[in-house]
């Protein structure tokens, strides 16, 4: 049956797991030879995530951005949507990157999605937070993919620029409360950009990291957010999504916004354990990014710039034994001092001392 569906579908084909996303359970099948392997694979990755092996399979699109729109709906019939993010800065096909509002959308676009949003919130009888997530082409075509039912990750960017206070209106809605703005009264106010914080080692196709955090300097600062939980000797286990924390800025404009994230990756500091940190201080410096024109493949279509080695002559190994010095002199000082009193001692007391023994 699938090998049916594809042949009429016609290739690419995406398979998708039904029971989840999260990027697991999916394979892109470019060639027929690879439609069975594609298949037994993606089964046999959905089964193992959620437990169930079926799977879906829909039309892949050659440059997709992916968009989704946060929506709102109550038990009195009332829905709104809070406009768009846009969330195609991916790595196996997880977010990495989500920005609000999209640099590609048009305002008739917009308005045409988010109501085809509402649309279909309102025909599933749905009350709560979701997202509904489509598929755009180049050229501003645009394809349902899915709905979340539930509060996404990426949340916080449309709270900063719509000002709506998401799980709040959820508390709200579920305890029977209506809506308290129409349609007409949101707005979108400035441009937010999330960074979600892995640990994971881009530079080895993103492997997690797990391990001991030895210290942590966290970014502060006017439009700066920051959503994580780790701590200065949380270990990280092996068990689990690397996700750490998510670092959401605003800005008046999108350059500014880009701008404020730029400076709060640089400011924020994690030893101990390998983070994509860098990784994403590089997607911020990319011209594609900063031009907005990117698409789902933004990673793979420039890897040269973003997993660029820097060339330090010499200079950062240097640097690195002084630090490991450094690190180990500091370390035999507190052994030293272990037991006793701690305190500097005063070369003034030191020298009348010595003038009287």
């Amino acid at each position: 049956e699938a090998l049916k569906t594809i042949r009429e579908i016609g290739l690419p084909v995406m398979i998708k797991a039904s029971a989840g996303g999260g990027g697991k359970g999916m394979r892109l099948v470019k060639k027929e030879e690879e439609i069975e392997s594609s298949l037994r694979g993606a089964r046999s990755e959905a089964k193992s995530a959620f437990g169930d092996d079926a799977v879906y399979i829909e039309k892949y699109i050659e440059s997709p951005h992916h968009i989704e729109f946060q929506i709102l709906a109550d038990k009195h019939g009332n829905a709104v949507h809070l406009f768009e993010r846009e969330c195609s800065v991916q790595r196996r096909h997880q977010k990495v990157v989500e920005e609000t509002p999209s640099p590609l959308l048009t305002p008739a676009v917009r308005a045409e999605m988010g109501a085809h949003a509402v649309a279909a919130a309102k025909a599933a009888n749905y009350h709560g937070a979701g997202t509904v997530e489509f598929i755009v082409d180049d050229n501003l075509n645009y394809y349902f993919l899915e709905m979340n039912t539930r509060l996404q990750v990426e949340h916080p960017i449309t709270e900063r620029v719509v000002g709506v206070d998401l799980v709040k209106e959820m508390v709200n809605i579920a305890n029977g409360f209506p809506l308290p703005f129409k349609q007409e009264e949101l707005r979108q106010s400035g441009h937010a950009i999330e960074c979600r914080i892995y640990a994971e080692d881009p530079d080895k196709n993103f492997m997690p990291s797990p391990g001991t955090i030895r210290h942590i300097t966290e970014p502060l600062g006017l439009g700066v957010r920051h959503d994580g939980y780790v701590y200065e000797g949380y270990t990280i286990p092996i068990y689990y999504d690397p996700m750490i924390s998510k670092l959401i800025v605003w800005a008046q404009s999108r350059d500014e916004a880009i701008q404020r994230m730029t400076r709060s990756l640089d400011e924020y500091k994690i030893t101990g354990v390998k983070t994509s940190i860098p990784f994403l201080a590089r997607i911020m410096e990319a011209p594609a990014f900063q031009s907005g024109k990117y698409n789902t493949h933004f990673i793979e279509d420039h890897k040269e710039f973003l997993f660029a080695t820097p060339d330090c002559d010499g200079l950062c190994e240097d640097m690195v034994l002084i630090a490991a010095y450094l690190e180990h002199s500091t370390k035999l000082q507190k052994i030293k001092t272990n037991g006793h009193d701690s305190k500097p001692s005063s070369r003034w007391k030191d020298t009348q001392r010595h003038a009287y023994i």
